[in-house]
């Protein structure tokens, strides 16, 4: 009995097998055939610039993918490409999953026709020639446009190709200053040719190529405000600097912090005299002769208040009392503006808001102990004592250590709120209650990983904005981001209206290992009030300037 059992059950599993078996294998080729190549991209070897990543152009029909090379290289230089530099570059394509190349893509003699095989999911063979074609510029646009002469820069609406001159006043014939699109011409030359800007003026701009061209048309008006605070998604990177390989700046670890001018950036390097970018390009524009106080210790930090005074302070007690400098314009020379011997370890950071020339509220952390800042008071161009007045702040948790900044909102009232970007627990940029020096509201939570110690603020078309930073000062890991928040009211505190990107800017990134943990953030709203820029510097990486506008478009 038991064995004809074990037959019969034997013959059961035998007959369900050959149902499974005869069942149809799932088909797992996708539902949508795709071209299975998205993109190639190529770039010069050893070259660290930028700029050095080069698109494609890809016509699945006749199966030729063209890698576009600019005539100029670097693309704002008079260098012309020729077709001998492309003769081993490096080549990268991106593909979808489960598609196969050949031969592998590495490095390619683009002097010459190269041919690939696309296998795909469903091992369809597609064969590709690969060229390369040096193109002229079709960029022809007007990227700035001011009479300086006057004081008046004009507002450019790249979308409806107009520029704006904001005066009631009769402007009449005067000289322009324009920056146009790399290789492209413009004619009436406004730079050249006085022209009448009472009535509209027309400037016609031609593209490197010769072909592609747009017109502007220059009038004297006053563009339309939104209600409120900056236009949502006006935010553009005007440009990037590395500090090492662009700027010149070959010591590591010694850049420590950025000062905003009305027309300048200014840098600050430790152990020499600052330097300065023109706020609209990132060129180097000059040096700021720092004399007896350039010194690793001396020349420690500096800032900028709204009526271009720059600060520079030591770092104490490493270098004895706590001083600083003030200096008039980036052609002034240090003139000792504070002393304080108190023995307090002060002078990583320091900020100013007002104009020192009028009122203003000057904050530094001191370190190494609670969450304590020192406070200094200006008030009718009058430094009010040598001897700041001690804020403790209560509900931040531990102490801060060497990370700290401090800015305040008002110049005028030391009750007024103010902000605090700081590397201790919780962690999070907090919004401090100047009356009662207790936290009114925290911002979103950043990993202990990441180092914040710099801060501004800024009010621009009545709305307030507040900037912090977080640094990564490993060899491992990607932060390195700046956040701008709208601190219109503690309900738009929760999450940044802006943040850069990470793994770009950092030191890591760049030059090299932030080991200090330094950088810098800073706002400035432009004298017309129509743009508000933010500037920003990660210590052995890059320093970058960020527009944003409140124009109703």
């Amino acid at each position: 009995m038991k064995i004809n059992i074990f037959f019969t059950y034997c013959i059961f599993l035998s007959f369900l097998a050959g149902i499974l078996g005869c069942q149809k294998v799932e088909d797992l080729t996708p539902s949508t055939s795709r071209e299975g190549i998205n993109s190639i991209t190529a770039s010069f070897m050893n070259d660290e610039s930028t700029e050095n990543l080069f698109e494609s152009e890809i016509d699945h029909q006749n199966r030729v993918i063209t890698i576009v090379f600019p005539y100029n290289y670097p693309r704002t230089s008079n260098n012309v490409l020729t077709t001998a530099n492309l003769a081993n570059v490096r080549v990268k394509a991106n593909l979808d999953d489960n598609v196969i190349i050949s031969p592998a893509l590495l490095y390619l003699d683009l002097t010459k026709e190269n041919y690939i095989e696309i296998t795909d999911q469903a091992k369809t063979v597609r064969k590709y020639k690969i060229v390369a074609e040096i193109r002229k510029s079709r960029a022809a646009l007007i990227t700035n446009f001011d009479l300086s002469s006057l004081g008046l820069n004009g507002i450019v609406d790249e979308a409806g190709k107009t520029i704006s001159l904001i005066s009631i006043e009769s402007i009449g014939n005067v000289l322009a200053n324009v920056s146009i699109s790399h290789g492209a011409t413009i004619s009436p030359d406004p730079a050249q040719t006085p022209l009448n800007y009472d009535a509209d003026v027309q400037l016609t701009v031609t593209a490197q190529d010769g072909v592609t061209k747009n017109v502007y048309t220059v009038k004297k008006a006053v563009p339309a405000k939104t209600t409120f605070g900056l236009r949502s998604g006006s935010a553009k990177v005007l440009w990037a600097k590395k500090l090492n390989s662009e700027l010149g700046i070959s010591t590591l670890n010694l850049t420590t912090g950025i000062a905003a001018t009305k027309d300048y950036l200014v840098i600050n390097t430790r152990t020499l005299n600052s330097i300065y970018l023109d706020r609209k390009t990132g060129q180097i524009a000059g040096s700021v002769n720092l004399g007896s106080i350039a010194g690793n210790l001396t020349n420690f930090y500096h800032t900028a208040d709204e009526n271009n005074n720059i600060l520079v302070c030591n770092l104490a007690p490493n270098a004895g009392a706590f001083k600083v400098w003030r200096i008039k314009g980036v052609a002034g020379s240090p003139q000792q503006y504070i002393e304080w011997n108190d023995g307090q370890a002060v002078g990583r950071k320091l900020s100013v808001k007002g104009n020192l020339d009028g009122n203003a509220i000057i904050t530094a952390a001191i370190l190494g102990t609670g969450n304590k800042f020192a406070r200094w008071k200006v008030v009718n161009g009058a430094l009010q004592s040598q001897t700041p007045e001690i804020v403790t702040i209560t509900g931040l948790g531990g102490a801060w250590n060497n990370n700290a900044d401090i800015v305040q909102t008002s110049a005028t009232d030391a009750s007024s709120d103010y902000f605090v970007s700081y590397y201790a627990a919780p962690y999070k940029f907090a919004w401090i209650n100047g009356a009662t020096n207790t936290v009114k509201a925290l911002g979103p939570e950043i990993s202990s990983n990441w180092i914040q110690n710099a801060v501004d603020y800024a009010v621009f078309n009545n709305a307030p904005y507040a900037v912090h930073n977080s640094i990564n000062s490993f060899t491992w890991g990607s932060d390195d981001a700046v956040y701008l928040y709208d601190v219109s009211s503690t309900t738009t505190f929760g999450s940044a209206i802006w943040k850069a990107p990470i793994g770009i800017y950092g030191g890591k990134d760049n030059g090299g290992q932030n080991a200090n943990g330094t950088g810098d953030v800073a706002l400035q709203v432009s004298d017309n009030g129509y743009y508000m820029y933010l500037y920003f510097m990660f210590t052995n990486g890059q320093v970058a300037c960020v527009q944003f506008d409140c124009i109703d478009m």
